[in-house]
């Protein structure tokens, strides 16, 4: 009696523990459970290729041997369940010295269906797993879970303790049973007729929900065989708190998994917006002043995983006129930064890498030097290095990209009034910096110095355009806030353009938080620029990406907790149309859908009108 309180209580606490636990806040590979994973091309092999914490083997006892096998007419002598998973899984093992897994601290549950009677299959299974004792036994790395045709459970215990049967929900099992029992499993279609697609029905939802803590409360793990086997399927599965994700698609669900914590992300503090007075903003009035604001590789998805982020809201949603940017390259469908920036800067399209020159190599000026003849003064900021493309095609002249010497000493020859950002070796090797000391330039090579800076100046501080996640604070709004500042006194106005560059870098790297977190950094200087133009009624804003990086789309996610889960199908930028933003008089004018050439000339026609001489 003493006995069973005890395993009770146990039951019980582990129950509560486990309750409390769920639904489970992150996912790996160790989740996921390969279906049928004899009938892949390598059984046991591609799932362990995978880091899969779970495989399923059919077996059927013949002649005192076990065959792996869906159907008895399957059975061939080559396919036994010592050659398939036995002899394979004891080879890792040893060779990892104890662990299944090198660089995993988990093991792996082997579930083993028994096709064939247990008085036939335990038997012969339990003798070949007892020769491994410190693999398959108690404590072992390899926990053994057996399905299908099992003893009733008050045979359970005749048993070794190492041997764990896989349990129902419906059945009612005692204190002593239930030790016995290591999963919980079930047919998914018992609850629902869900399609994957969508959401599940309200009531069959609950009844899921309702069996999945029934489970979780005896202190057991769930699997559903059965299951759409998609991507909205395994998040829906994972947001209702499932242990195991049952698949046959072994490698996209691997990756999936594998890639959970770069594509999960819950922004703790959602910044302050600024509420815009709109003033001037549908008017074709004076622009004296336009500021250029380029998020680099930010696409609707990016600034949907922003808006998401901050609790529903951005700087960026409280703006009315939108239009969208055709990002083709001259010579290629998907554009890179070097000739996406060029197209903005100087009106031509060009060829992938080529920076500030037309598709055949020409050079093309850009926005700051045909103001010039306005006498307006410029100004160039980047959260990354000056000399990479992006910024660079606001100056510089080069067939090639990577050529950032020579783009560090175009500066000399197409200067503007403030420079901001990294690359300050290229500066320096090039003897560009002495030089612009003599032109009466002042230097900066720390952040710090920034506002004791007077224009015109140069500030280069690699260590201050770092990732966010990585320090870098609020270099991007600060150097915005301070060219504003040390620009607005020209009577002729200004240009200014000002990159968010590493919301590419979290693209390339398929990293949610990354991209999250240098779309909020970016979105707190468009709400300062907008600010600002609300402060003169005469600057023009305008918002707008390169092109899109990552090929993101959004999985899942919580306006209320800023929670999102975005999912990437490329490391590279992708080729769809990129939005437009605009603020201010003449903001009416962006609006279309056009070639990202447009934006340069739809800027200088707007400038000509009111800075032609005689106006």
């Amino acid at each position: 009696m003493k006995k069973q309180i005890l395993l009770v209580l146990a039951a019980w606490v582990a129950g509560i523990l486990m309750a409390r636990a769920q639904p489970r806040t992150s996912y790996s590979p160790a989740q996921a459970h390969s279906h049928n994973d004899y009938e892949q091309t390598i059984p046991f092999l591609q799932a362990y290729d995978q880091a899969f914490g779970s495989v399923e083997a059919d077996i059927y006892a013949r002649n005192g041997q076990l065959y792996v096998a869906h159907d008895s007419a399957n059975i061939t002598p080559a396919r036994t369940l010592e050659a398939l998973y036995i002899n394979p899984i004891v080879e890792k093992v040893r060779a990892n010295k104890g662990k299944l897994y090198a660089n995993a601290s988990y093991g792996l549950q082997w579930l083993i269906d028994l096709k064939t009677p247990a008085r036939l299959s335990l038997p012969i299974l339990v003798r070949a797993l007892s020769a491994y004792p410190d693999i398959f036994g108690s404590g072992g790395p390899v926990k053994v879970v057996v399905s299908g045709n099992v003893p009733t459970p008050d045979q359970f215990k005749n048993y070794p303790d190492w041997l764990q049967f896989d349990g129902r929900p419906e059945v009612v099992y005692t204190p002593e049973q239930l030790a016995h029992v290591g999963l919980i499993s079930q047919a998914f279609p018992v609850y629902t007729r869900w399609n994957g697609k969508g959401l599940i029905v309200k009531n069959e939802r609950a009844r899921i929900q309702t069996v999945i803590q029934q489970v979780h409360r005896q202190g057991k793990k769930i699997r559903f065989w059965a299951t759409p086997d998609n991507i909205n399927t395994w998040k829906t599965l994972m947001n209702m708190g499932v242990d195991y994700i049952n698949t046959d698609q072994i490698t996209p669900l691997g990756h999936f998994l594998s890639q959970r914590q770069t594509a999960e992300y819950q922004n703790p503090t959602p910044h302050t917006l600024y509420q815009p007075t709109y003033r001037n903003n549908d008017s074709r009035s004076r622009v004296k002043n336009v500021i250029l604001l380029i998020g680099d590789g930010m696409g609707l998805a990016q600034i949907y995983a922003g808006l998401t982020a901050n609790r529903g809201d951005l700087n960026l949603a409280k703006l009315l006129n939108i239009g969208f940017s055709k990002t083709s390259a001259a010579d290629t469908y998907i554009t890179d930064s070097a000739a996406g920036a060029t197209a903005m800067a100087t009106g031509q399209k060009t060829n992938n890498r080529a920076i500030g020159v037309d598709s055949s190599g020409n050079p093309v000026p850009a926005i700051p030097t045909l103001i010039k003849k306005w006498n307006m003064v410029s100004g160039l900021i980047s959260a990354g290095p000056v000399t990479d493309a992006t910024p660079a095609a606001f100056y510089a002249h080069q067939p090639d990209r990577m050529f950032e010497r020579e783009i560090a000493s175009d500066f000399l020859r197409n200067p503007v009034q403030i420079l901001i950002g990294g690359g300050y070796r290229y500066f320096k090797e090039q003897n560009v910096l002495d030089t612009l000391h003599q032109k009466g330039y002042q230097v900066g090579t720390a952040f710090d110095q920034l506002e004791s800076l007077k224009r015109p100046f140069v500030l280069l501080d690699d260590q201050s355009v770092v990732a966010v996640s990585k320090g870098r604070k609020d270099f991007l709004q600060r150097s915005l806030q301070k060219t504003l500042h040390d620009l607005d006194p020209n009577k002729a106005g200004f240009f200014v353009m000002a990159e968010g560059a590493q919301i590419d870098y979290g693209g390339h790297a398929n990293d949610m938080r990354y991209v999250v977190d240098e779309m909020l950094d970016f979105d707190r200087t468009i709400g300062d620029a907008i600010r600002f133009a609300d402060s003169n009624g005469e600057t023009l804003v305008i918002i707008t990406a390169d092109h899109e990086t990552g090929g993101l789309s959004l999985l899942d996610g919580d306006l209320k907790r800023g929670y999102i889960d975005g999912n990437f199908s490329t490391n590279d930028h992708s080729g769809i149309m990129v939005p437009v933003f605009a603020y201010g008089p003449h903001s009416l004018d962006f609006r279309g859908v056009y070639e990202n050439t447009e934006i340069h000339h739809k800027i200088m026609a707007i400038l000509q009108k009111y800075h032609f001489p005689g106006n």
